[in-house]
């Protein structure tokens, strides 16, 4: 009985982790209805009589982003968002731009991991890895050069250079969603108890608030 129970939940275990990403198109494609009005995991489909070449393809990635900002870094994504022909494929991507030494924050994507590369310039990136060992796996990428950050992990890329550098990372969902931490932690709505905050980061009530005030 006892071996049964392991092999059913072994079997569940299995079947979990088989439909953790976004499942497989049952069709040729399922281009997103932006207008429809069923609420399903992920965008209802336009009829295929309707569908175009327009809905499978977008222009302006080789446009440079405005990196003028806090963080020095622009963000310009490809999902099914912004292309209704990924809707049930399992990818997108976006084109960052980055100042001379400007990053994109510490950040996760709770439904993809990402593959970039450096198209201009270098690039510091990194991961960390979970708790306990909460170890920083990092490395300073050139013109070429390729990492793969795992679903779920915190991580970053920061400019390495006095130039500007560009790259494009593909991730393995229609929409991986971002939760940049220092937005999430510092800047929810509303606000996470600074009494919370003060006793997770072992810092003065008013660093917090300080911290608070800038999202």
């Amino acid at each position: 009985m006892a071996a049964r129970v392991l092999l059913l939940g072994f079997i569940g275990l299995c079947f979990y982790l088989v439909t953790a990403s976004d499942h497989s198109p049952l069709q040729d494609f399922c281009v997103a209805d932006s207008s429809g009005s069923v609420l399903v995991n992920g965008l209802t489909c336009k009829s295929p009589s309707l569908v175009q070449a327009s809905d499978f393809s977008i222009s302006g990635l080789h446009m440079v982003g405005n990196t003028s900002n806090a963080v020095g870094s622009k963000v310009t994504p490809v999902t099914v968002a912004q292309l209704p022909g990924l809707n049930t494929l399992g990818i997108s991507l976006v084109r960052i731009d980055y100042a001379p030494w400007g990053i994109n924050p510490p950040h996760t994507h709770p439904r993809a991991s990402e593959i970039l590369t450096v198209l201009e310039g270098s690039l510091e990136v990194g991961f960390v890895t979970s708790n306990p060992e909460n170890r920083l796996i990092s490395k300073v990428l050139q013109k070429g050069d390729v990492f793969v950050f795992p679903v779920g992990l915190v991580h970053f890329q920061r400019n390495a250079g006095q130039v500007n550098a560009v790259a494009i990372a593909a991730l393995s969902s229609q929409n991986p969603g971002v939760i940049p931490i220092a937005n999430a932690v510092f800047g929810s709505n509303p606000d996470i108890s600074s009494d919370i905050l003060v006793r997770a980061f072992q810092v003065d009530k008013n660093v917090v608030g300080s911290i608070q005030s800038k999202f």
